[in-house]
């Protein structure tokens, strides 16, 4: 069985609750990516994500100025997985949920992300990749992409 630890991406992108959304976006920006865990400085503890959808809808379709906190615009109920959890349980998740990624923890601490993009590129789980990708897809337009 190959755990989430194997396959996750390791080197992430992250937010504190200290910073702002314009910050969010730039690291998204920079970092070419859709999606920003957001941690306590002291603890690295998860307490929040920030997604482009978040910042759409909860930031500029607001007319929230850029300059207010990230924790203002986050989503805070995740779904996350810990580091021993399966692959089929991260796949399982993306499906039935509709995400994309997932954050990686070990108890609270923010270690890593898995992303459909991981998944995908793992060789031994091509298929279910693809059944999860078509499945997220399929429901996309009526869901939107992001975590609960």
């Amino acid at each position: 069985m190959t755990s989430v630890k194997e396959i996750m991406t390791k080197d992430l992108l992250y937010c504190t609750v200290l910073d702002n959304v314009y910050e969010a976006a730039v690291k998204m920006k920079e970092g070419n990516v859709g999606a920003i865990p957001v941690v306590r400085d002291d603890s690295f503890e998860l307490v929040g994500i920030v997604t482009d959808r978040d910042l759409v809808l909860r930031g500029i379709a607001d007319k929230k100025p850029n300059s207010q906190k990230v924790t203002n615009v986050m989503t805070t109920e995740l779904i996350t997985l810990n580091e021993d959890d399966s692959l089929e349980k991260a796949i399982e998740l993306m499906g039935e949920y509709q995400i994309r990624r997932i954050p990686v923890t070990n108890g609270k601490t923010l270690t890593g992300m898995i992303t459909l993009g991981d998944v995908s590129t793992y060789e031994k789980s091509n298929r279910q990749a693809g059944d999860a990708l078509t499945f997220i897809s399929e429901n996309e337009e009526r869901r939107g992409d992001f975590l609960h």
